[in-house]
């Protein structure tokens, strides 16, 4: 595939996993003018391929990774966690060996989460240094960020239960394509990136392995409340909702609330008719939209 063909890996963590990132354009560009992305679940930097030249046309610099467990990244079924906690220190240790000392973070399902908990850690100046100080706007894109106006799917309830691991056994692309399209919420997901989403998911047997990269479900439920939603009231720099508003999953209803109760001071832009893999289903418009805020924003 091309896409892999214009990344790299880097050796990240503890354990020194691979972790598969591509990093668009100037390397010396300014924290203003580089964007930093995070993908969801099931899926990786790969789910951003539509929007990258749109995006090239406001900032010079665009770094993306796969999650472990996601992608071209490694997939263990021992010593990792899954936890947001150690995606989050994952997202870290990327950012440090390619030399970001901040930018504007973008966030899309599961990657919302680890944008929350990088907020925590900013809001208590437990990021490094220039990040703490150059992480300049955060934008949240369809994600369940409060989860009990979220409707999970039965799949995801399904691995999250203890039964879990006895799915891989029923694992098919047209179960996938099902799923896929129940949780996007309306038709406009073409075929032909539900088939990438399923190829990327299959890599290393990754779709044998969902029930543990759905585990961050269950630190949201635990840190939700406690720490991440407080961490959005706290956060001095602006906070993004870009959200497709026929998401099934992460409905609409929820940027509203968390908008409504925790961070009023939030922008929220929707897209409508517009499911939950937004940059897939309508790349153009998702574009436009984003830029739309940075660019009202006057960074």
């Amino acid at each position: 595939m091309a896409w892999k063909a214009k990344g790299k890996y880097l050796r990240v963590g503890f354990q020194n996993w691979n972790i598969f990132v591509q990093d668009f354009g100037n390397t010396d560009a300014l924290a203003m003018d580089t964007l930093l992305i995070l993908h969801g679940f099931p899926e990786s930097s790969y789910s951003f391929h539509a929007v990258i030249p749109g995006l090239q046309k406001y900032f010079k610099r665009i770094v993306l990774f796969d999650f472990i467990g996601f992608g071209w990244s490694d997939k263990p079924e021992t010593n990792f966690s899954y936890s947001l906690m150690e995606q989050t220190d994952i997202a870290l240790g990327v950012w440090d060996q390619l030399g970001v000392d901040g930018g504007h973070l973008v966030a899309h399902d599961m990657g919302n989460s680890v944008a929350t908990e990088l907020a925590a850690r900013h809001v208590q100046g437990l990021l490094p240094k220039s990040l703490n100080e150059k992480i300049l706007s955060y934008t949240l894109t369809n994600g369940s960020i409060f989860l009990k106006l979220a409707r999970l799917r039965i799949t995801q309830k399904l691995l999250l239960s203890r039964w879990g691991s006895k799915l891989k056994w029923i694992v098919s692309y047209t179960l996938f394509k099902h799923q896929i399209r129940s949780a996007h919420g309306n038709k406009g997901l073409h075929e032909n990136e539900i088939q990438s989403l399923w190829e990327g998911c299959c890599l290393q047997d990754g779709h044998l392995k969902n029930h543990l990269t759905i585990k961050y479900i269950k630190d949201r439920r635990r840190f939700e409340q406690s720490r991440w939603l407080p961490a959005l009231t706290q956060l001095k720099v602006p906070v993004h909702f870009c959200w497709g508003a026929d998401d099934a999953v992460a409905r609409i209803q929820i940027p509203e609330f968390v908008k409504a109760h925790y961070c009023p001071q939030a922008k929220l832009s929707v897209m409508p008719n517009v499911g939950h893999f937004c940059q897939l289903d309508a790349p153009e418009l998702w574009v436009e939209t984003l830029l739309g805020f940075y660019k009202n924003e006057r960074f």
